[in-house]
């Protein structure tokens, strides 16, 4: 990998999970962590999706799982995430480490409230819901 990257996977693209292989196949896993601040996580949309809010200090905190990437993974990771797309954000978040270790800066697939519509939870803090629809299914 030529330039690396940081980026935190809380939902679908964790290990287990529908858009893990299309999306992290490739990518080197550093291990479990999660957020250093709250935010509010929940199970939305007609496709069941995990969002987790663009709203810091607010919810739980989230566990999830960190990833080395390269840009080719990051911008694969951007068009499963829809960035670009109004309330697909990624942004820079503080993440601290299940175990041991020092805290470290990861980019994070955020969203806005306005997608969040229909709520199917409450926030979480960890996700391990099976009812997304993935994209082909749709």
């Amino acid at each position: 990998m030529s330039e690396t990257i940081l980026v935190f996977v809380f939902g679908t693209l964790k290990k287990g999970f529908p858009l893990h292989r299309r999306g992290l196949a490739r990518a080197r896993f550093l291990g479990s962590y999660r957020t250093a601040r709250k935010y509010p996580m929940l199970i939305a949309g007609p496709w069941f999706a995990p969002m987790m809010l663009d709203e810091p200090g607010h919810g739980l905190h989230v566990t999830g799982e960190l990833y080395l990437v390269d840009s080719v993974i990051l911008a694969r990771l951007d068009r499963l995430e829809a960035v670009g797309r109004p309330g697909n954000l990624r942004r820079l978040i503080r993440i601290t480490p299940e175990r041991f270790g020092p805290s470290c800066d990861a980019f994070a697939y955020l969203k806005s409230r306005f997608l969040a519509s229909p709520a199917h939870t409450g926030y979480l803090a960890s996700y391990d819901d099976r009812r997304f629809v993935p994209p082909w299914r749709r």
